[in-house]
């Protein structure tokens, strides 16, 4: 018998952030609000979330905060 699982992050897009302006790049820009957290899958199912962050990134070089 065979048990396929695995454990990763999944990242989901909450829309538009605020306007920032990026410590890395210097560029003004609306950033993107995103929710990371960690899971676990059975069968590629998910079974079980944990660790839920919200981050705001930003749309030109990917540089990320946590909200």
């Amino acid at each position: 018998m065979f048990f396929f699982f695995g454990f990763g992050t999944k990242q989901r897009d909450l829309g538009p952030g605020s306007v920032r302006t990026c410590p890395n790049c210097g560029n003004t820009s609306t950033w993107a609000r995103v929710e990371e957290s960690k899971r676990l899958t059975v069968f590629f199912v998910p079974v079980a979330r944990w660790g839920r962050t919200q981050l705001e990134v930003c749309t030109i070089c990917g540089v990320a905060t946590q909200v």
